[in-house]
């Protein structure tokens, strides 16, 4: 029996070292980083690369084109005639040959008032497309906010999960000598332990959500694949982050909204195309003028010539093009009038979100996490003192870790909110950097 025992004892010494070793998780390796950003830098960042606004910006140069093509004063060109004619007498009394050069000009002229519609339809156009830029700044600003408040959030989770990591496995190791004291039992130490390991993985679970979290905000700010950024920055509801308007005040910028500026000049456009295809069921007249000279050399003429060309619409009156952009523009008619009214809903129920988030974060941080630290320090007297088991403490542990973890989602959830609710009515993301 003597070798057995010996090879019992080394299994528990290797097991013991083993938990000893993994006391602490070491942080992933990390990549290339960049320096601190802060929320201003992170927003001045995604303006200059953000893809969907670069492409939103690339499509101002087709909008600048369709401008300077209808600030001409006609829409058509005006057509060149060149002709030379070598006439070739036959006959016996034949002087010889002679030429006959001919030079004309013709122009279409537009009776409907086409071009000065299609002068008011581009520019309604250049004007929806800068407002589709804003409006694409306003997103990608959002967005890297949203990412920004992530990363900030998941830093919170992992001293957490640190601050819990370092509890349990304080607690483990007071079990583990108090049961070699004799004093706790073999389910105390296991208890102990499936908490520590717990609360191991949970931080392991919280560093790789943070790593999700900055890869997530290198890809909105477009930084190189290799790096991941570094942010600074606190995810509290301090006075720097609650919002200085009112409900009236965001309702109020809802018209002005870039988005439905967008919709407003896209109606604008439409109707002006539509008046075009009204005027394109007038005929265009065509008048020409040609100078030329005509008969043998000796008997030369000067001839020029006055034509004047109009089609007679019989047949075809434009009425396919008039029907399509009449459903044009009802079309942007129902897109604006729906744009209003959802951007109004939004604002409204964003706002009543807020408001329950805020005050969730202020009964969580105001009463549950004050009297959960409370509850720890008695727990820990208590137990000292013999008057509790080791279950009761971990219990009380547990419920001040879940009341931190409770309040950060909820800040998080504010912020999530405040973020969507500010893009909604177009208000500045900037003030909020800290």
């Amino acid at each position: 029996m003597r070798y057995p025992l010996a090879a019992l004892a080394m299994a528990l010494a290797a097991v013991a070292l083993q938990a000893q070793a993994q006391t602490t998780i070491p942080a992933p390796a990390a990549a290339a980083t960049t320096p601190q950003l802060t929320l201003s830098e992170a927003i001045r960042l995604v303006e200059s690369a953000n893809p969907a606004l670069r492409g939103r910006q690339a499509q101002l140069l087709a909008a600048e084109g369709l401008r300077q093509e209808a600030a001409s004063p006609l829409f058509t060109n005006p057509q060149l005639t060149l002709e030379h004619t070598r006439r070739r007498p036959t006959g016996a009394a034949s002087e010889g040959s002679s030429t006959e050069p001919l030079v004309g000009m013709a122009q279409p002229f537009e009776l409907g008032g086409q071009q000065s519609k299609r002068r008011d339809a581009a520019a309604a156009v250049l004007e929806s497309v800068r407002a589709e830029i804003e409006d694409a700044r306003l997103q990608a600003r959002a967005e890297a906010t949203l990412r920004f408040n992530a990363v900030l959030v998941a830093q919170r989770k992992v001293q957490l999960e640190e601050r819990a990591l370092a509890l349990f496995e304080s607690s483990a190791q007071a079990v583990t000598r108090r049961r070699e004291a004799g004093e706790d039992t073999r389910l105390d130490a296991n208890v102990a332990r499936i908490e520590s390991e717990r609360a191991r993985n949970a931080l392991a679970v919280a560093r790789e959500q943070l790593l999700d979290a900055r890869a997530e905000l290198a890809a909105a700010l477009q930084l190189p694949a290799s790096q991941l950024p570094q942010i600074a920055g606190d995810a509290s509801l301090s006075p720097d982050h609650v919002p200085v308007y009112s409900i009236d005040q965001l309702l109020a910028a809802v018209p002005s909204l870039s988005r439905l500026r967008a919709l407003s000049a896209r109606e604008a456009a439409a109707r002006a195309r539509l008046a075009v295809e009204q005027g394109n069921r007038l005929p265009d007249v065509t008048v020409g003028v040609s100078v030329g000279r005509e008969g043998p050399a000796a008997a030369r003429e000067r001839v020029t010539t006055l034509s004047v060309s109009l089609p007679l619409p019989l047949f075809r009156r434009n009425q396919a093009a008039i029907g399509q952009a009449l459903t044009d523009v009802n079309q942007a008619e129902i897109d604006r009038a729906v744009g209003v009214r959802d951007g109004e809903a939004t604002v409204r129920r964003l706002w009543l979100r807020l408001g329950s988030q805020a005050e969730r974060v202020q009964r969580l941080r105001q009463a549950m996490v004050p009297a959960a630290l409370d509850n720890q320090q008695l727990a820990s007297r208590s137990r000292k003192a013999g008057q509790i088991g080791l279950l009761d403490q971990l219990l009380v542990n547990r419920q001040a870790l879940d009341a931190e973890r409770e309040l950060n989602e909820a800040v998080a959830d504010f912020h999530n909110t405040r973020i969507e609710l500010e893009r909604a009515a177009g208000w500045s993301q900037e003030g909020h950097a800290r």
